[in-house]
């Protein structure tokens, strides 16, 4: 799963290029920045639960 989120977060990074590098797709910077934080807590939680196991 951890390979999964990896995915994830790369995914948002582009997309937050792309949306800082043309105004016009200005939207897809925000859907980056809300899937990279929905990838972050995902992986906290992976990560603590699995650390107390």
């Amino acid at each position: 799963m951890n390979l999964a989120l990896i995915i994830i977060i790369v995914v948002a990074i582009v997309l937050a290029i792309v949306g800082g590098l043309n105004t016009a797709l200005n939207w897809l910077l925000w859907v980056a920045l809300i899937v990279a934080v929905i990838a972050i807590i995902a992986f906290l939680l992976r990560t603590v639960r699995g650390g107390r196991s």
